[in-house]
């Protein structure tokens, strides 16, 4: 098993090509230890719901990408609010967008649970120069 720099990351996005594309960056730039992928929010807050009580399941970094169908990242986000703070202050979010809008990058920075907000797609010298 890789030694990554954080234990678990999750990857939160509908895009099969996009959640390929960040497993292997986060996985061959040791930025992850494990990788846990969700294609949607809902699943992705199940599980995190699902596993309050086990400290090893809850990611370091989540990788959320702002535009899916049913539930969205702000969507995602409004509800992370509500989760244990156990989830809340060990997880930092970084939102993934391909939108150029100032509105979205707006409201992203104005999340307290945001650390980043980056476009699409991830590259290797992003995820060297990250630190949540």
């Amino acid at each position: 098993m890789n030694q990554g720099k954080y234990p678990l990351v999750m990857l939160i996005d509908d895009n099969e090509l996009d959640i390929f594309i960040n497993k292997k960056l986060v996985e061959g730039e040791n930025f992850g230890s494990r990788v846990v992928i969700h294609s949607s929010a809902q699943s992705a807050l199940d599980y995190l719901k699902k596993n309050l009580a086990s400290p090893d399941e809850i990611p370091n970094v989540i990788f959320l990408d702002i535009m899916m169908p049913g539930m969205d990242g702000f969507g995602f986000l409004d509800e992370f609010d509500k989760l244990d703070d156990a989830v809340k202050n060990k997880t930092r979010i970084i939102m993934l967008s391909t939108s150029e809008s100032f509105k979205d990058l707006n409201r992203a920075n104005q999340n307290r649970y945001v650390s980043k907000f980056l476009n699409k797609p991830l590259t290797a010298a992003v995820l060297k120069a990250l630190n949540v």
